[in-house]
């Protein structure tokens, strides 16, 4: 398996300025693992290459399981459990910058014990997307042969899970996260010193003297794009301008999951400047088009005519 993502699988119910919707696929590993599928599209003699971890309800859509296969995912890590699918609700207003959460609803995610089946347990990438970081570190110890691993977190994480989300940090070697989770896991505004203060452990719980954080520190910035702080040094872009703003939502997730399957499978990644600058090139272009659409639709709708057509046109914005 090239890539084996555990998050959320859920329904939506999303208010934006542009656009609305109810029961809308939805979710980290959802979004995530869409965005993958679109850049390891498997060949139609082949099994899908990315797997999905997690639970849903006996609510859940067929037809947003149809979205997650016809994206390229092996849903075999994913059960059906009795009780309702995930939910969260949310509206954005004005420039979108905030959402307001109405609800969040657990479900059958709430006692979720993730299980990896046999044959993925030994992926070029395990990406744990936002969740609870006891589902992270039981995954993260069930895998000890990935050659990649990656996490994303959540400020509820931060504040009330430290000590198990230090632990899930210090057994990964990429973190994937916003500004304000950077800063906030180390304590400082300054989002330079702040994925140092990861990297070397200073930030989590006990310190240097438990052990170092991630090698690398990815900090996604939303509207002002990304910066990454690796081994072969520091790579920052800008975001795509688009002015067909319609829904944020798993924007990140998309980043992530087209970030991760553009290095999947290639040796020593993370030591390769050029690599991870495509990649997070991959992973920008994707995350605009992730905006551009309700839930997921703005990814998994996506014609790759139009894909190529903008990653060429942001090659010659950044002069890459």
């Amino acid at each position: 398996m090239k890539l084996v993502i555990l998050g959320s699988i859920g329904l939506d119910d999303i208010e934006t300025p542009a656009d609305s919707g109810s029961d809308l696929l939805g979710g980290a590993a959802a979004h995530a693992g869409i965005a993958a599928g679109f850049h390891l599209h498997m060949a139609t003699h082949l099994s899908p290459e990315i797997g999905l971890v997690s639970a849903v309800g006996n609510d859940f859509p067929i037809d947003a399981q149809t979205t997650l296969e016809n994206s390229g995912l092996n849903l075999a890590g994913v059960i059906r459990k009795d009780g309702s699918t995930f939910r969260w609700s949310g509206r954005y207003q004005g420039s979108m910058n905030d959402v307001t959460t109405i609800s969040t609803e657990v479900n059958v995610l709430e006692d979720y014990i993730p299980e990896i089946p046999p044959s993925w347990k030994n992926p070029n990438v395990l990406f744990c997307a936002n969740t609870h970081p006891r589902s992270q570190v039981a995954v993260l110890d069930q895998c000890p042969g990935a050659e990649i691993t990656a996490l994303d977190s959540f400020m509820l994480w931060i504040e009330t899970e430290f000590e198990l989300l230090s632990e899930a940090l210090r057994k990964v070697d990429l973190a994937i996260l916003n500004e304000e989770e950077v800063c906030a896991i180390a304590g400082d505004d300054l989002v330079h010193s702040a994925a140092a203060k990861i990297s070397s452990g200073e930030a989590l719980y006990g310190g240097i003297a438990a052990g170092p954080g991630p090698r690398g520190v990815i900090v996604k910035r939303g509207r002002s794009g990304s910066v990454a702080y690796l081994d072969c040094g520091i790579i920052t872009l800008p975001a795509y301008p688009t002015d067909a703003l319609v829904d944020p939502t798993g924007a990140g997730d998309s980043f992530a999951g087209a970030l991760l399957s553009n290095i999947a499978g290639r040796k020593g990644a993370l030591n390769q400047r050029d690599t991870m600058r495509d990649a997070l090139l991959h992973a920008t272009v994707t995350a605009s088009f992730s905006v551009e659409g309700l839930g997921v639709s703005g990814v998994s709708n996506l014609e790759r005519g139009r894909y190529h057509a903008r990653v060429d046109k942001y090659r010659r914005m950044v002069g890459l």
